[in-house]
This record gives C-alpha cells, structure tokens and sequence, in this order.
C-alpha cells in the first residue's frame, strides 16, 4: 500500500509538473479547431433571437493600454479625454517598438495588453455581432497590467492628483468608446484589481478616484438612478441599477470584491476589511429588498468567489495532507450571501482569470444535484492577450420574462494585436453542451456529468477543455480537470477538500 500511494504521489507530481510547465510557457496554440464545429466546417454567425429574447454584451479585462506608443503619453497626460481619439488615431512613432518594448522590460510586464488597435478591432467586431444589444457589461479590469510603472517611467515628475486623473481619463475613455460604438445599449462596469489610483490590489474607499470614476460609470444612467449609484460608488465601487426593457422588475448589483480579495490591501499598505464589511452588508439589504418585492437580480464582479485550481496547482498544495487550497477572496462572506439567494438572483457574472469559465454555487455542504437552486456563475474571457490567449468577448441571449441567460456566444479575432483581424464564433453555449440555458439547474447538469467523468471523454467534457481557453488550450486543463472540477463545483475549503479527497480514494 505504502508503494502504491508513493507512486500515486509521483504521478500526482509529474501531473503537476508538466501543468506548470505549460503554465510557464503558455504556448499559443496552433490548433486549427479553432472556429471550427465537431465536423470541421467553418462557423461566423450571430445567432437569432426569439420574440421574447434580447441580445447584451458581456465584456472584461480589456486592460487597454494607452502606453502602446510611449511618445504619445504626454499628450495624452495633458489633454482632455475627448482629445485622445484623435491623438491616439495618429500615426505610430517611428521608435514606439523599441520604446514600447524597453518600458516592457522596465516594468517586468508578462505579456502585450490591449493596444489601441487591438480595442478598435474589437469594437468594430462588437458592432457587427451584437449591434442590438440592449446593455453591455464590463467585468472590471479596464486598465493595463502594471499601468502605475510605466507611467512613472515615461512620466518621472508628474504629481500623484495627475496620476490619478491619467487612470480616471483612461478608463472614462474605455467606457466612452464603447458608448459610442453601440449608442443605444447602456454600459454597466464593475471595477477589477488593476483599476485604482494606488497599485494592483491597492485602494480606499471613500476617496476622490471612486467619486470621479463613479461619475463616469454612472453618466448614463437615469436621473432616478444616478445619484444613488454615485454615492454607493464614492463609498466603495458598488451599485445597484435597474436593467433596461423589456426586462422588467430586475437590477444588476454591481460589487467592487477587490476589498475582499485575500491580496487587498488600502493605499498606504494596510490590511483592512472595512471595505469588504459594508459591501457585504449593502448586498444582504438588496437581496433581501428584491426577494421581498420579487424582484430579479443578476450580480456582477470582477474577482470571483471560491477556488483558484491554477494558483492551487503551481504552489503544489497538498490538499489532502492538510494543506489549504489558494482561495481568490479572503472569506467566503460572498459565495455563501449569494448561495443562500439562489431563488433571487438569476446569473452572476465574473472574469479576473482571462478564461472562459463556468462556476456553481450552491449552500455549502449540498452536492450539485439537490434542490436548492444555487446561482450559476458566467466568468468573462478576455479582451487582453496578455497570457497568450485570442481576444474575445461574449454575445448572450436573455429571456426576457424570466431574466435568464438562455444562451451565448463567445467571438474571437483571428490574431492577438488587432492587425487586419477578423471576428469569428468561437463556439455556442447551446450547440456545445446541449443545454436549453445556463442556470443554476442545467449548470448543475453539467457539473454532474463532469464529475462522472474524471477523464474527460463525454462530448460536455471536450467542449468545455476546448473552450476554457480561447483558441483550445485543452491539454493545459486536462492535466488536472478532475481537481479543476472541483473548484467548479465547490467554493469553500471545506467542501473542495471533500471533493479531491473522495477522488483520491477512488
């Protein structure tokens, strides 16, 4: 027995490694399934609604970067926001590879964000795919990975006031790009880790960046509406807001859950839950508030609740020797309020992880098949290719009367820079796994069948490996899809510990 577990323990090992190995790498696959069905033929089609459904536009981790051409960045510093199309419509500077590429190395970036573009190609591809959408959601994480760096490097003098206004320009930016290439459809954006005036993981509540962004977030929105949004928002990036006709009787609850990230901290370094407490507490009123008045709710924010299987992975944690897996938030306050809601709350939306991905969360201690309906997590691909994935964003089908998502479809580019791109599907939430919706029942269907299959050799299984990562990745995940199930289907240490345990014995 001490022999087989040794050996099962290398195994495990290897498995491991070989993981980390792609992780590192993140070799872009040249698989040419990509924009493929099972029959090989080629598929570029936006999918047609019935009477009762309307189309939206679920967007995340655009992380534009507006320092793509260093020389252009005291322009822009300078000038107003309705300035920066022009001056970023302008030609390349001859140098800007080479500047680019030594502010790259300066900053200790991993990967090209959003260029300029790379943002435009995929709004005209936004255009053409989901021109009717009738809202637009933005997961958070507007801004580029290490945006603090590169603008002290390019800009050396400037003050912190004009710092922070360079993030409030940019993301007024962002949102106002996509106002302007869909005009009737209202945007709706949660913050993620990277949009502060601070640093990754770092900001305050109740400061002057919440009450400037949140005038931008909020220009849109009705007067009835607004100001209640604003002053949630200068409090702490959250808000809550009606979704638009023909939806009726349902609201978008909107967190910023970096105050409840386990790497948050405030500004000047400290630990803090103050941030996360209030959000927590203003989420438990409005939830309650709908179920009252039967009301329909979707929440939306960036980092999401539970397991993180990849982190959980690359630290080699021995779950089942006691060690605890990596967790995205610093408590489960979140996960389980929206567990206990799953008769309010009709879809959660989420990102941070830049993949295609599906989560379940159901009251701790219940397995997916019992009758309490849980809430059924969509997380958002990216737009950045920043870990060598194909931009991509996802156009969804709503049913009207009922507020479900009742399908989508995820478009990709043809390439990572926006270069002569073309936008294609990538694949079909219905056709791939057989669903008539995503919801908490078929979700839990779903998770079923992928627990039964440790192997991953049903046609849901494949689907899912092909589709985590945009441009079919599969054999990073397949390594370990039986614990990445897991995380998937649990979202406490407890309960993720029961599953890869009960595996492990098998």
């Amino acid at each position: 027995m001490g022999i087989l577990i040794a050996s099962h323990r290398l195994v495990s090992t290897l498995i491991v490694a070989c993981c980390l190995a792609l992780l590192a790498g993140r070799i872009v696959a040249q698989s040419s399934s990509a924009n493929q069905s099972n029959d090989g033929t080629h598929k570029s089609r936006v999918k047609s609604s019935n009477q009762q459904q309307v189309r939206a536009l679920f967007i995340s981790d655009i992380h534009f970067e507006p320092f793509w051409d260093p020389d252009k960045v005291p322009q822009l510093v300078s000038a107003p926001v309705s300035q920066w199309q022009t001056i970023l419509s302008a030609p390349v500077s001859t140098d800007q590879e080479q500047r680019f590429s030594s502010l790259q190395k300066t900053c200790d970036s991993r990967g090209i964000d959003t260029s300029y573009r790379l943002f435009g190609s995929s709004l005209g591809a936004m255009q053409t795919a989901a021109g009717d959408a009738k809202f637009i959601t933005v997961s958070g994480d507007l801004i580029a990975h290490r945006f603090s760096c590169k603008y002290r490097t390019l800009m050396p003098q400037s003050s912190p006031e004009k710092y922070r206004q360079f993030v409030e320009k940019t993301i007024e930016f962002v949102l106002g790009r996509l106002r302007v290439a869909i005009p009737a459809a209202p945007v709706y954006a949660a913050l993620g880790n990277n949009d502060s005036e601070c640093d990754d993981y770092k900001l305050d509540p109740h400061s002057d960046f919440l009450a400037e962004t949140g005038a931008s977030v909020t220009a849109r929105f009705s007067a009835s509406e607004r100001s209640r949004a604003q002053f949630t928002f200068a409090a702490g990036g959250y808000y809550s807001v009606s979704l638009p006709a023909p939806l009726e009787h349902t609201r978008l609850l909107v967190l910023d859950d970096l105050f409840m990230s386990r790497k948050y901290t405030t500004c000047s370094g400290k630990a803090d839950a103050a941030g996360a407490d209030a959000q927590i507490d203003w989420l438990q009123q409005q939830l309650t508030e709908a179920r009252q008045r039967k009301e329909r709710v979707w929440v939306m924010g960036h980092i999401p609740p539970g397991i993180d299987p990849f982190s959980t992975a690359i630290k080699l944690r021995n779950v089942c020797g006691g060690k605890a897996p990596e967790m995205f938030l610093s408590s489960d306050a979140l996960p389980n309020l929206l567990a206990e809601f799953g008769d309010v709350i009709q879809l959660a939306i989420f990102a941070h992880t830049h993949m295609d991905e599906m989560r379940l969360l159901k009251p701790d201690g219940q397995d997916t098949g019992e009758s309490q309906p849980g809430v059924a997590v969509k997380m958002v691909p990216s737009i950045s290719p920043v870990d060598g994935n194909t931009p991509s964003f996802t156009v969804a089908l709503i049913d009207s009367p009922t507020a479900k998502l009742a399908d989508f479809q995820v478009f990709a580019a043809s390439n990572q820079t926006g270069a002569d791109a073309t936008w294609n599907e990538e694949y079909d939430y219905g056709e791939s796994y057989a669903q008539s919706d995503f919801s908490a029942a078929s979700l839990a269907t779903l998770v079923t069948g992928f627990q039964a299959d440790p192997g991953a050799a049903t046609e849901a299984s494949k689907a899912y490996l092909r589709d985590y990562y945009v441009r079919d990745h599969s054999l990073e995940l397949r390594l370990f899809w039986p614990q990445y199930v897991c995380a998937v289907s649990t979202y406490s240490i407890d309960a993720y510990k029961k599953c890869r345990c009960s595996q492990s014995k098998e």
